[in-house]
């Protein structure tokens, strides 16, 4: 058995004081929405809450689906360390970068010089997508959506060169059927799962990719709202679950602060798969929300 706990879109607060140069380009709208409204939509006491209860239900593995930053000012970049320390070592948290992680020209660079060890590879390598994690039967393979944007523009891409050595790895991973693939990205990857402007863009190419090489489970962020949808892949349909913003306040259930907690386990006919929504409580503090509809997901494992 192997239970992986997945959070997603903390967006690390306070907003650090910038310097009046970071704010020439498009972090100036960042540093406004951040004042404007969403400084209080994002909770630090509540995220604190959180990571302790994801760390009392000691997990195997941690994911994290990116946004730990907010504008890509260099000052997030450790801060940004700091969280992912609180979370767990290296060896035993994966992160992949969202949006906000590449908010300007560079940034991305900068928060993956400082937090590298989080996504490193099996083969050594820091801050190269696709990269590859295993754990027994289990292939944890974090990709990079995130992309700078122009300003009011939140898509994301995964790019020609990644999805051809996503397509290779997956494919690799999938001749050995006691392997449980698991995709992390930032961004929903499917036609539809975010609006325009907010998109992967090449959503299309990842269809047909996963409808050639499959995988088991894949898992993003970026819409700050628990979801649930499928793909189509060799061997049956594909879960895409999406979880809300680890530090969200308000909202509808859906929406407010909470993590995924997933279960994998097999038997003779096969792995199969489980998911308990764990956050904010109606009465406050941090509690069970019930278990996923995933339905019956297994994979044959001969």
């Amino acid at each position: 058995m192997f239970r992986l706990a997945h959070l997603t879109d903390p967006h690390l607060g306070p907003l650090p004081r910038p310097q009046l140069r970071q704010l020439l380009s498009k972090r100036l709208t960042g540093w406004y929405n951040w004042h404007r409204g969403r400084r209080g939509m994002h909770d630090m006491e509540l995220l604190a809450q959180l990571v302790l209860d994801i760390r009392s239900e000691n997990p195997d593995h941690i994911a994290c689906t990116g946004d730990t930053c907010n504008i890509g000012l260099p000052s997030e970049w450790a801060v940004s360390r700091l969280f992912l320390e609180e979370l767990g070592p290296p060896e035993h948290v994966s992160f992949v970068p969202g949006n906000h992680d590449a908010y300007v020209p560079g940034a991305l660079e900068g928060l993956l010089r400082e937090i590298g060890p989080w996504t490193r590879g099996d083969d050594g390598s820091e801050g190269v997508f696709p990269y590859l994690r295993r754990f027994g039967d289990i292939a944890v393979i974090g990709l990079s959506s995130a992309i700078p944007t122009l300003p009011f523009v939140a898509s994301g891409r995964v790019g020609g060169v990644q999805m051809r050595a996503t397509e290779n790895l997956l494919g690799a991973l999938g001749q050995d059927r006691s392997c449980f693939r698991i995709v992390l990205i930032h961004h929903p990857p499917h036609v539809g799962g975010a609006q325009p402007g907010r998109d992967l863009t090449d959503s299309k190419a990842f269809e047909a990719m996963l409808r050639r090489v499959g995988a088991e489970l894949i898992l993003h962020g970026h819409n700050h709202v628990g979801s649930i949808a499928h793909l189509p892949g060799p061997h049956g349909p594909v879960p895409i679950i999406g979880a809300p913003s680890a530090s969200a306040r308000g909202g509808t259930l859906t929406h407010k602060a909470g993590y995924l907690l997933f279960t994998i386990d097999h038997d003779k006919t096969g792995f199969f798969l489980t998911a308990e929504r764990r956050g904010l409580l109606p009465e406050g503090g941090i509690g069970s929300l019930g278990m996923l509809s995933l339905g019956e997901i297994r994979r044959p494992t001969g």
